[in-house]
């Protein structure tokens, strides 16, 4: 038998030890590498989660748009999920935004007309004829003196639609309708909220020309217009989770936005890239990490990036927290149906718009990562259209990944992606339709994967960026909000098809 003394020495050897791989009662866990985090990611994780997203929408008239009640339970969702794994510090950041929503009906004696509203219109109806105003529209000079009290038909240009809608107002319309001037239909924004505006609907060019030929003809047009519009001040959150291990002073931020449009549910657009950013935040608590991990769920993407703006003027104040942020990633519709494996172009060698220093090497990460897995990628343009706009504008190095949104797919895409081309990569984009039975599980899968490639690289080391240069940062958050001004400066003299920040800017 062993002496007491010599089992006691042995014991005393072996406390060490049992402390290096004991911590709080669990396995000390071994430090994050891609290949282990991407292994956790599983197809069956991406669709529990979609598949949640799809009930809150359910349950809550089929939308989760910032400030409702759906948008609130994916809030509340994804809290209570980081909370509960113990591994972050979670918390829910209010602010307040301005919502506008609703729908527009025009019909011409009896037969119904494709109409948009515009963004702050206020609710109104009306029936009755319908006056032309000859001019633009931009001054209650420019209506006819029958435009009080009757719905006013007015053409597109010269000034801004919010500068119409109030013309028409002082003219005394009750009802105003624009017509594109050039081909294709028209909606967009009047610019401010809470203004005293006629209600107004976008009109086609095609259908505002058959309308004035009608009228100039003088046969009789009787016509219905109505418009259900809500403009309110709403409550909103981001979701902000970080690590409770690794280096604070070196921090890697990812994102995406939980928030719908109005229409839909949202699953691929953004719902796919919150769920996957959750499906790798949840895996890495497997892992130790030496730098820390932020996860950023941004609210009211869809009204012009407000969430991601909000946090980031919250750090705005203070230089050190802002040079904390070694690279900001953005995941934004990672599933869409007709996809491409897009990467922000960030040296700009595709579209001539560089992101801040460090951004090349990001993209060159998502590169690496898609060639890896014998899946061919395209650049995709890095134009402020997603949350990492306030990023870029305040010289953080940034990148992610896209697979198209209301673009059209070229023939040299399909073949080397696979799909269709000629039709837009996602059909559904911004509409009821973009529900859990429209995404590509395929995409979704991989891009998943390059999210959790991306996250264990940085969280291990961030020797592969430039050393932080505040003179560098500033300089290229200025061209960032330069490009900003000019690109905001082109949308109000073009004409854009779509709407919300996911797919383009405010229009004119």
């Amino acid at each position: 038998m062993r002496s007491v003394a010599a089992s006691l020495a042995t014991l005393a050897l072996a406390v060490p030890a049992l402390a290096a791989t004991v911590q709080g009662g669990s396995t000390r866990k071994p430090y994050v590498c891609a290949d282990a985090l991407q292994h956790l990611i599983t197809e069956k994780d991406i669709r529990a989660g979609a598949q949640k997203l799809q009930d809150i929408a359910d349950a809550n008239n089929g939308t989760r748009v910032f400030g409702s009640t759906g948008h609130n339970a994916t809030v509340d969702f994804i809290y209570n999920t980081l909370r509960d794994t113990g591994y972050y510090d979670v918390y829910k950041q209010p602010f307040v935004e301005t919502y506008s929503a609703g729908t527009g009906s025009l019909s011409v004696n009896g037969n119904a007309l494709d109409v948009r509203i515009m963004t702050y219109t206020p609710a109104g109806s009306a029936t009755g004829p319908i006056v032309y105003a000859e001019g633009l529209g931009c001054s209650a000079a420019e209506y006819p003196a029958e435009a009080s009290g009757n719905i006013v038909l007015v053409s597109r240009g010269n000034c801004t639609f919010g500068q119409k809608a109030l013309s028409a107002k002082e003219a005394g319309a009750v009802g105003l309708v624009i017509y594109n001037n050039v081909a294709g239909s028209l909606s967009g924004t009047l610019g401010e909220a809470f203004k005293d505006y006629a209600p107004v609907v976008g009109l086609s060019k095609e259908d505002g020309e058959t309308l004035i030929a009608s009228i100039k003809g003088g046969g009789e047009i009787k016509a219905e217009f109505k418009v259900d519009a809500v403009t309110e001040h709403r409550v909103s959150f981001n979701v902000i989770a970080e690590t409770k291990g690794g280096d604070h002073n070196n921090v890697l931020v990812v994102g995406g936005h939980s928030d719908s449009v109005a229409a839909g549910p949202g699953i691929n657009d953004d719902g796919s890239g919150i769920i996957g950013i959750l499906t790798v935040a949840k895996a890495l608590t497997k892992f130790q990490i030496k730098n820390a991990v932020r996860f950023g769920f941004w609210s009211a993407e869809e009204f012009g990036l407000l969430g991601s703006e909000y946090y980031v003027k919250s750090l705005n104040g203070s230089a050190a927290e802002l040079a904390k942020i070694r690279a900001y990633l953005n995941f934004d519709m990672i599933a869409s149906p007709n996809y491409i494996y897009g990467i922000y172009d960030g040296d700009g060698s595709a579209f001539n718009l560089t992101g801040p220093q460090g951004s090349d090497v990001i993209e060159k990460d998502f590169e690496q990562f898609f060639s890896k897995n014998k899946v061919a990628s395209v650049p995709s343009e890095f134009n402020g259209r997603s949350d990492y706009a306030a990023f870029i504008e305040n010289g953080i190095p940034s990148g992610g990944i896209f697979t198209g949104a209301e673009g059209i797919k070229t023939e040299a895409e399909a073949t080397a992606v696979g799909g269709t081309a000629g039709i837009a990569y996602d059909v559904n984009y911004h509409q009821a339709g973009d529900t859990i039975d429209n995404i590509a599980w395929d995409a979704f899968l991989l891009n998943t994967k390059a999210i959790a490639n991306s996250v264990a690289k940085y969280a291990r080391s961030f020797k592969s960026l430039p050393a932080i240069n505040l003179m560098q940062r500033r300089w290229d958050g200025d061209v960032a909000r330069t490009l900003k001004r000019n690109k905001k400066r082109a949308n109000e003299a073009h004409v854009h098809s779509h709407s919300g920040p996911c797919g383009g800017g405010e229009k004119i």
